[in-house]
Order: C-alpha cells, then structure tokens, then sequence
C-alpha cells in the first residue's frame, strides 16, 4: 500500500512538472508571437501593478420571438422580408432629415431656406421615386412607422415641418386613401414589439 502511494506521489509530480513546462513553452511562444506582430494592449495601474485591459465587444442576447400559433409565425417571417426592403430607406430618411436640418441651420434667410428645401426635395424624388413605387401597401405602412423610429416625428410632421400645414393635410388625405395614416407613430413596447425584435436581430448580424 506504501508503495502505491509513492508510485502515485512520484507520478503526480512527473505530471506537475510537465503541466509547468507545457505552460512555460505555450508563454515563451506567445511572447515571441506578440513580439513579432508588436502586439499592444491597454492596461490599468493598480497598486503599482500593471494589469492588461480588454474591452470586449458587448454580445447581446435576444430571446427567441415567443409566437401564440402559425398564423402569428408566418406574420413574423413576412414582416422579416418586409423590414430589410425598407429599412434601409427608413434610416438613410433619418440621415438626409440630419443633415438637411444641419445646413437649415446655417442659412439666415427664409428665401435661401425655401429655395433649399426646394432643391432638397427635388434630389430625394429623383433617388427614391422609383424604388418606393415598388413597395407594397404593407411596406409602405411599415415605412411611415420606420420614419418615426429612426428621426422621432412622424411623417406628416416633417412634411408639415418642411412643407407646411398644407401640404401635411393634402398628403395625410392622399395616404388615408391607401388605407394608410402619415401621423402613425412607432411604439417598440407595445404594438410595434416584433417589428422592434426583427430589427434587433438584424443590426447583430443574426438574420
């Protein structure tokens, strides 16, 4: 039984030993290969020790969509088709109102502002026109909610910001027609929580 025990004790030691200079051998390459690529890394000084500092990427973690039946899931995969056709004008929509909003900002006259808004208005038809003819009644509805979600007003405020009251009426009766409502606001909360889920998956790159 003594002698067992010694067997072990002396194979435990070969095995630490090992273990001690697979570690030194995997450091000294890892060394040689931070030399050679001049590997530089942030750090903190705490208690006079200099301790490495990695800011990791923050990796989200969205729950599955919990659906209530099939039609419920088939409204989901729809809506996933529907929201990367017109994200993509939603938020170059928020861009463009930033940067009109931006240059606004530097005019002094209400004559430049007009003649502007004008020449503005006039680039926006001629890029989008086309491709927005092409969306359906749904994705149309869907936009006007997008709008609200990426600039924080609803459609016919900014036509009524930019255009007037007017214009806002004319166009608000124009969409009520389609069965659409230019005043429809976005509420990731409440109504609107798989189209805000959808989107969350598609800005990380999972769908």
């Amino acid at each position: 039984m003594q002698k067992v025990k010694l067997l072990t004790k002396h194979i435990l030691k070969i095995m630490s030993l090992g273990l001690i200079i697979s570690f030194q051998v995997q450091t000294t390459e890892g060394q040689e290969l931070a030399d050679s690529i001049n590997l530089v890394l942030q750090h903190r000084i705490v208690e006079n020790d200099t301790i490495p500092h990695v800011n990791l990427k923050e990796i989200p973690i969205i729950p599955p969509y919990k659906f209530k039946n099939k039609r419920h899931k088939r409204r989901y995969g729809k809506l996933v088709r529907n929201i990367k056709k017109v994200l993509p004008f939603a938020r170059s929509a928020g861009e463009r109102i930033n940067d009109i909003n931006a240059h606004l900002a530097t005019l002094s006259s209400e004559k430049e502002k007009k003649d502007y808004l004008n020449e503005a208005e006039e680039e926006l038809f001629n890029e989008f026109e086309r491709p927005l003819r092409k969306l359906t009644f749904s994705q149309g509805r869907l936009l006007i909610k997008l709008i609200n979600r990426e600039t924080g007003d609803t459609t016919y405020e900014l036509i009524k910001q930019y255009k007037g009251g007017v214009s806002a009426f004319f166009w608000q009766g124009i969409a009520r027609l389609f069965g659409s409502n230019l005043k429809s606001e976005y509420h990731k909360d409440g109504d609107d929580q798989m189209i805000e889920h959808i989107i969350l998956l598609i800005d990380n790159g999972i769908i």
